[in-house]
């Protein structure tokens, strides 16, 4: 087996973990009326989301979109050949995975900006933005929505437990520690520096604040 390289940076992982923690939060909140902490845990996940996309196209090499969103020729490629060679970070079917799950989440969130509770004093800082009964149709939608998130996160989930029971391969690992141990030598994938993490954090974290305040500063 080869030395370990870094493979998920600190930003990359704060991100990962972080939606893990707060999208349950976020259903525990909703189901027990509890909607000041579910409004501040959809603004989190919006700052995660922003986050994770900037650094989709300006963060370190693995986790940029062009490494891991492949075309479906590529995708079958690695599905005939699977397990013949091994890719450092997402292979192109998880890739696909990882983008779903993060579209599904987007228009989840994006939902609850909208939404607009029965007596209208619960609702999202664009909701002034539709009608009452648009509102409280964004609502319904943003509700049964997150089932079908959920089912993206358990085929997630359930391909995790195939790499480590069948491959013998520990994805979790990876992302706690960020680093992989290869079973033969692969170049060391480039690491975005931390001043970049910081000015996409104070963007994500202004984006958010302006959506917060319902347009308006």
């Amino acid at each position: 087996m080869a030395g370990a390289i870094r493979i998920w940076d600190l930003p990359t992982r704060l991100v990962h973990w972080g939606m893990a923690l707060l999208i349950p939060f976020s259903w525990w909140t909703a189901e027990n009326g509890q909607m000041d902490r579910h409004r501040l845990s959809g603004y989190l996940l919006l700052g995660l989301l922003l986050f994770r996309l900037i650094w989709g196209f300006w963060g370190s090499a693995p986790s940029r979109f062009r490494a891991f969103v492949k075309g479906p020729f590529s995708v079958w490629r690695y599905v005939r050949s699977e397990g013949a060679r091994e890719i450092p970070g997402h292979n192109p079917l998880g890739g696909w995975s990882v983008v779903a799950m993060l579209g599904m989440l987007s228009l989840q969130v994006g939902l609850g900006l909208f939404s607009v509770d029965e007596e209208g004093f619960e609702s999202g800082p664009l909701s002034h933005l539709l009608e009452f009964n648009s509102g409280r149709t964004v609502a319904a939608v943003h509700e049964k929505l997150f089932w079908l998130l959920v089912a993206l996160i358990a085929l997630h989930i359930a391909a995790i437990l195939w790499y480590l029971l069948i491959r013998r391969k520990n994805l979790v690992a990876a992302m706690i520690t960020g680093r992989m141990h290869p079973a033969e030598p692969v170049e060391q994938p480039r690491i975005a520096p931390a001043w970049r993490a910081v000015l996409a954090i104070l963007i994500a974290a202004a984006a958010v604040w302006f959506v917060a305040g319902g347009l308006s500063f």
